[in-house]
Order: structure tokens, then C-alpha cells, then sequence
């Protein structure tokens, strides 16, 4: 069985619902696409909870150092780690019960994306959340 993105809709639909969203591998480089991406969706009204072990805050926010360092509750968890990083990503958003995980583009790691959704977790891999943001809600 191959991963297959949710439909626009289902997509649109947590674009919507969304409020706080964990950024895995922000950058506090501002010409990074994580850090872009961060600060062009915490524009769009999101709260952007960052995730960087080497760094204390980013974007007025505090970092943590990973997901399970995180006191709040979660919508949404976008990854800018390389594939062989995301396992351990989905680990952590299954311990915590996150309810929706997104890869970014080049982010593609399809087991860890089939283990995710096997947990119940939304998956979304290899889209920009920006990009689809601009694209759905629009």
C-alpha cells in the first residue's frame, strides 16, 4: 500500500480548524524555509509553538526541545527534519496524540507516514503548508 495525501477538502478543512501549530526544526536563519513558513502562518493568524533543541525562543515564542517537551495541546505538527528524522518524529506525535502531522516538501518518509495514520494521525507529506494554505484558503 503507497500514501496517498487526504483530498483538498480534508485538507481545507484542518487549515481551518487549526490554531496552534508545533514547527519541528524551526530555524532561527530567516532566509530558511522554516522559518518563513513559521512566521507567513503565524501572519495568517496561527500560534506557532517552535521545536529546536538548540534554541530558547524563536519568533517571540518559546522553544522546546522536542515534542514531548510541549505543555499544550497541538493541532498541527510541521516537520522540516530530513526523512531519516521523521520515525522519531512520529513517535512523539503518537505518545502525544496529535492529531495531525505535515511533512514538507522533500520530507517523504512513507512508512513513518503509514505508521502515523495506523495511530490515527492525519498525514500530510512532501506539500508545503504554506503553499496549501495560500492554495485553500483563498
Amino acid at each position: 500500500m503507497s500514501f496517498q495525501n487526504p483530498p483538498g477538502d480534508e485538507i481545507r478543512h484542518l487549515l481551518k480548524t487549526a490554531k496552534t501549530i508545533a514547527v519541528v526544526g524551526l530555524s532561527p536563519k530567516a532566509d530558511r524555509p522554516s522559518h518563513g513558513v513559521a512566521k507567513g502562518m503565524q501572519r495568517f493568524g496561527y500560534r506557532i509553538v517552535p521545536v529546536n533543541p538548540g534554541q530558547s525562543e524563536l519568533l517571540g515564542e518559546k522553544v522546546y526541545p522536542d515534542l514531548l517537551s510541549v505543555p499544550e495541546g497541538i493541532d498541527l505538527v510541521d516537520v522540516f527534519r530530513s526523512p531519516e528524522h521523521v520515525d522519531e518524529v512520529v513517535d512523539q506525535c503518537i505518545a502525544r496524540k496529535f492529531p495531525a502531522l505535515w511533512l514538507q516538501e522533500g520530507v517523504v518518509n512513507e512508512k513513518a507516514a503509514e505508521r502515523a495514520e495506523a495511530a490515527g494521525i492525519m498525514v500530510i507529506m512532501d506539500r508545503c503548508l504554506f503553499k496549501d494554505y495560500l492554495l485553500y484558503m483563498n
